[in-house]
């Protein structure tokens, strides 16, 4: 377990982040948090907004109790606001908002309105922050992202295969496209950091074939490598069969049925890894208390398939995978922006 000091190291990342946010003197910045978050990152929060001269305040919540049948993790989907007015019109007012809930609020039912405020929301991932130390922005990284995001909508079909097997056809037209480099300086957004990830929506009906979660490949929802090959058969959005022997397999299945919620096997969204500086390897570094995997997310190459709620499609749910997979081959409109597992020269 890594140690919850406070270091000037820390303090001077988040100035960094939080500078390209556009946070200066005498700004208002809303701190929101629950009473299970990370208690060293709210309080490296608020130093580093008093650094910078801006006026911070915290939203404090107690964190709820957990109502569905199953531990929930690393959705993006934080249930912590609850639909509380004054902590709804205290994030619109602030205009900034660092979020530091359990599980974020990238696809919480409250963000559209905060942002359609003009406020923007900087996630943070609820990681250690000894993470924070290997990532500053990143111009490159932010110009990547941008034109993989651009392309993505300009895609009809995605297709991927790999050497194990998968072979999944995504339509692409009418989808809504994500690309997050890390900070939002502009009025109503969202970003998370660490950032370097482009995803998109499907819409309803748009997803199908085989994807095959190999040897070495992560699920973020157990924080855990692959150990033994996962089959999964996909018909028109919805994870049909799970095949497989052993125990990766096994959880996957006993996971999705403890939720008795056919949204649960539906595809969230698929998309790419573009972070040439997050590390593969890092899910071995940490206790799985010190980690989300969000630097799992975007390390550059990976294929990001996730099963779970899609608002995009008119699907809602609490059941979560987020399942980075390596050495995929990545055709956008036939042509291979990412080949067995690496980047091509395409985005600039």
């Amino acid at each position: 377990m890594l140690p919850d000091r406070v270091e000037n190291k820390w303090i001077e990342a988040l100035c960094e982040l939080f500078l390209r946010c556009g946070v200066g003197q005498g700004d208002a910045a809303a701190i929101l948090s629950e009473t299970g978050s990370r208690p060293i990152n709210v309080h490296l929060a608020e130093l580093a907004l008093l650094r910078l001269g801006a006026k911070p305040f915290h939203l404090v919540v107690p964190t709820a109790r957990n109502p569905h049948p199953v531990p929930v993790r690393s959705t993006g989907a934080s249930e912590a606001i609850g639909g509380s007015r004054p902590v709804i019109e205290a994030c619109k007012a602030a205009g900034f908002v660092v979020d530091l809930t359990v599980e974020g609020l990238m696809h919480a039912p409250e963000t559209a309105e905060i942002l359609k405020s003009g406020a923007r929301i900087q996630v943070i991932s609820n990681e250690h922050p000894e993470a924070f130390e290997r990532f500053r922005p990143d111009d490159a990284l932010e110009r990547k992202v941008r034109a993989a995001a651009r392309r993505l909508r300009a895609t009809k079909v995605m297709r991927v295969t790999s050497a194990a097997g998968s072979d999944l056809t995504a339509r692409m037209e009418g989808a809504s496209t994500v690309g997050v480099w890390g900070w939002t300086d502009r009025p109503g957004t969202l970003a998370h950091w660490p950032g370097g990830i482009v995803v998109s929506f499907p819409k309803a009906g748009s997803v199908d074939g085989t994807l095959v979660l190999a040897h070495g490949d992560m699920n973020l929802t157990f924080k855990r490598y692959i150990e033994s090959p996962i089959r999964l058969r996909l018909e028109a959005d919805y994870v049909t069969e799970i095949e497989g022997t052993g125990p990766d397999a096994m959880m996957m299945r006993r996971y999705l049925e403890a939720w008795g919620d056919r949204e649960a096997y539906a595809v969230s969204h698929v998309g790419f890894g573009l972070n040439e500086g997050a590390r593969y390897e890092a899910l071995a570094m940490y206790d799985r208390r010190d980690t989300n995997g969000t630097e799992l997310r975007a390390v550059a190459g990976n294929f990001l398939f996730s099963t779970g709620a899609n608002e995009f499609a008119g699907r809602h749910t609490a059941g979560h995978f987020d399942l980075p997979m390596m050495g995929t081959t990545i055709e956008l409109d036939g042509e291979a922006v990412i080949r067995d597992g690496v980047v091509q020269d395409v985005f600039g």
